[in-house]
């Protein structure tokens, strides 16, 4: 974890806007017709339908997205009773928390009422305002009280995080610590140190998933709650245990699992060595454990342990569940989160660390390879599955409890939509995945020794997307498949420089050689270029024993693209080669070229990007609507680049009148319809949204889809090559395992496709 200042904080919240949330209108607002129809008189019409029927108040309002994160300010994350002004900060922060994981829009609000009645009724009155309600930070036993009579008197979802959170993440880790133990929850003995909301409703929890009370030990800050005592609250007694113990160490003797609730240090090396073999230990306190990690790693090998916090593996942190509880129950308009609900979540949760993690996670945490065992019980926060493992759970546990108003029937759909509310539309991506599923073909990767090669080999393989074809030294290879953890069973790999090559290396030279003679190359060259990856693989392709080859994560561009030409060669018909991204982002899918190849392309280099990126907007399945950029408009300036591309689109309207492409002009005229049809109203792009965007040159093409990559606009699958006559892929240097995996998956699309023209064509003959 990085160390944080008191400054580095306070800098935070306060540099730009103060605090950590806005308001974003989510409709049209610009023209006097907008604000007409958002207010008055417009606004009436769904008034009056809301007063008709107060069902559709989900249809033409926000309540069915808008959840409020309420508090008193009594009990705030280790701060104690500051409260309610104070504690704003925190709940700004939730929700942030919840808008980032779940796409869910929140108020927070911080009412200055400690009477548990006059909250009640406080909460009551606003509660028309909301799909759901997340109580925070709110002490015991009051926080019992409150949330059982708002659960009772209002029909909305409502949970205190504080009790629940903790005990549905912890409750999913303890599934699995067990698993990893080798026991059984109905048999195992637990501690629980501290007493408050979240220590019993773990206790709760644990019950309801299978401990049995007699086995359960709590403490509080006196000592341990045994039938002896007379100072117990009627909470408390429900927890009394029989036996005659009376500290935490007589209670840590023979014990199986200690959950820690309490305070940092209370826990020591002696005490977990009492414990029984293979301890489990949640130690929770924050910011500082009951036991450190260091002192609980010291104390013994077979130790399984958490903590709170993201400095160290097995983190229990509510952001696991909240976010993802309250989505699944806003999306079937649930009338609670009742215990099924719950229940669904702490299962989808133990499930989902049993899989494959994907390398956006460990790349995250900076980690070499995550996977299910003592160091990882849990799925870490960042997990982009979260969303579509845990919201589908509790959603349909809502419906199969009986307290959904809303049923989901397509759950494909739903998924899609949760993906979808995160703002990346990536239904075009998924298509090529099942594409690739149903007709995989033999893919080379000519950079294996690389790790993120490697891995994405791995996972294109385990997709069922492509049958691998490794080049490299074999040893090396294996050497990092197994520091990494990498499985490569049933993955083939071609040691190019072997001696049991020669007879393949000798073949491919003479076809080199035949293919370049008169361009000057020699036998002799091209055996010796047949101890490089790049051209060694793409011979592979050119002679049919591969359909594909993926490259680039180190070699250079214009060495990848020099052997690709040397080998494949251009496509008929044109003279060049682009590159071309496909950008997705909340605004919809765009494809942007060329982004790669052509630094200053000519008016004929121009031409043949066109071209190129038409044909392969088509065959990603879009009708192209292409614009023409620059930084002048139709002709408003006739000298350089602006005249080059006005002379380009001339040529293409001339030559391929039926393609849809217009400009000279500028980006925002490009991507705002109204503002460009009301300016320019003979555009061949009039009435029509553009989603192809031509550059004038490299520099722009490049900065702009790089620019929208790093201020989080936009998601990016790419560089795909165009006009060269296989399919052969050259990657950013930079590019990530799901990079590499997704451009295996249009590798493999591309092969389909050649496959088929080819039989069309020998059919045809």
């Amino acid at each position: 974890m990085t160390k944080l200042t008191k400054e580095d904080a306070l800098l935070y919240h306060s540099q730009g806007k103060p605090g950590k949330i806005e308001v974003v209108p989510t409709k049209p607002h610009s023209s006097q017709r907008d604000l007409s129809l958002a207010y008055s008189p417009g606004v009436a019409e769904p008034c009056l339908e809301i007063e008709k029927d107060p069902n559709t108040v989900y249809d033409y309002t926000n309540k069915g997205n808008l959840v409020a994160v309420i508090s008193n300010g009594t009990a705030v994350l280790g701060l104690g009773n500051i409260g309610a002004m104070a504690g704003k900060p925190v709940m700004e922060g939730k929700a942030l928390l919840f808008k980032i994981f779940a796409g869910i829009d929140v108020f927070d609000i911080e009412v200055n009422e400690k009477d548990p009645e006059k909250f009640i009724q406080a909460v009551k009155a606003i509660s028309p305002t909301f799909g759901g309600i997340n109580l925070e930070d709110i002490k015991a036993p009051e926080c019992f009280v409150i949330e059982e009579r708002l659960k009772a008197e209002l029909d909305i979802p409502i949970m205190h995080d504080d009790q629940h959170g903790t005990a549905i993440i912890s409750g999913a880790g303890l599934i699995n610590a067990l698993e990893i133990a080798g026991k059984r929850l109905e048999d195992v003995k637990i501690v629980v140190n501290g007493a408050g909301a979240a220590a019993i409703s773990c206790t709760k929890l644990y019950i309801r998933l299978g401990a049995k009370p007699e086995n359960i030990v709590m403490l509080d800050s006196k000592g341990v709650i045994n039938k002896q005592r007379t100072d117990l609250n009627e909470t408390k007694k429900t927890f009394a245990t029989d036996r005659e113990i009376n500290t935490l160490e007589e209670a840590m003797k023979g014990a199986d699992v200690f959950l820690g609730l309490s305070v940092a240090g209370v826990l020591s090396i002696e005490m977990v060595k009492s414990m029984n073999e293979n301890p489990i230990v949640f130690a929770l306190a924050n910011p500082n454990p009951e036991i450190s990690y260091e002192d609980a790693m010291l104390s013994r090998e077979d130790i399984i342990f958490a903590t709170g916090r993201s400095d160290h593996p097995n983190q229990i942190n509510n952001v696991l569940g909240f976010p993802y509880i309250f989505r699944g129950a806003l999306d079937v308009r649930a009338t609670s989160i009742n215990e099924e609900m719950k229940l669904a979540a702490v299962y989808a949760l133990a499930e989902l660390a049993k899989k494959p993690v994907p390398d956006v996670v460990n790349a995250a945490y900076n980690l070499k390879r995550l996977s299910f065992g003592r160091d990882y019980i849990i799925p870490k926060p960042l997990d982009p599955r979260l969303l579509t493992v845990v919201a589908p759970a509790v959603a349909r546990a809502a419906m199969e409890s009986g307290v959904a108003r809303k049923r989901i029937t397509d759950w494909a759909a739903y998924n899609a939509k949760l993906r979808e509310t995160m703002g990346y539309d990536d239904k075009m991506l998924r298509s090529f995945y099942e594409t690739a599923r149903q007709n995989p073909k033999r893919v080379v990767f000519s950079e294996a020794n690389h790790l993120n090669m490697l891995k994405a080999a791995e996972m294109a393989y385990n997709e069922g997307i492509c049958f691998p074809v490794l080049l490299g030294n074999e040893e090396k290879i294996n050497s990092i498949a197994r520091e990494y953890n990498i499985d490569l069973s049933g993955i083939e790999i071609i040691n190019l420089r072997h001696d049991r090559e020669e007879a393949r290396r000798i073949a491919y030279a003479e076809k080199l050689a035949k293919k370049l003679g008169r361009e000057g190359m020699t036998y002799d060259e091209a055996y010796e270029k047949m101890y490089e990856r790049n051209y060694f693989g793409m011979m592979m392709v050119e002679t049919g024993e591969a359909d594909a080859l993926i490259t680039g994560v180190y070699t250079k561009y214009a060495d990848a693209i020099q052997a690709a030409k040397d080998v494949i060669g251009i496509r008929p018909g044109s003279k060049h080669i682009a590159a071309m991204h496909i950008m997705n982002s909340k605004k919809g899918t765009f494809f942007m070229a060329d982004t790669l190849f052509n630094r200053h392309p000519s008016t004929e280099t121009l031409i043949d990007i066109a071209k190129l990126t038409y044909r392969t907007v088509k065959f990603f399945a879009h009708e192209p609507v292409m614009a023409m950029l620059s930084y002048s408009n139709f002709g408003s300036d006739k000298q350089g680049s602006p005249a080059s591309v006005h002379e380009v689109v001339e040529t293409l309207h001339r030559e391929v009148p039926e393609m849809i492409v217009d400009g000279e002009m500028q980006v925002n005229f490009a991507l705002n319809k109204e503002l460009r049809d009301r300016k320019y109203p003979f555009s061949r792009l009039a009435g029509k949204d553009v989603n192809t965007l031509i550059f004038p040159n490299l520099s722009s093409a490049n900065s702009a889809y790089k620019l929208l990559l790093e201020m989080g606009i936009s998601e990016a699958v790419g560089p795909i090559q165009m006009g060269l006559n296989k399919p052969v892929h050259i990657l950013d240097v930079e590019s990530s395992v799901r990079d590499i995996v997704n451009m295996t998956a249009i590798a493999v699309l591309d092969a389909i496709v050649e496959e088929k023209i080819t039989t069309e064509n020998i059919e045809r003959i």
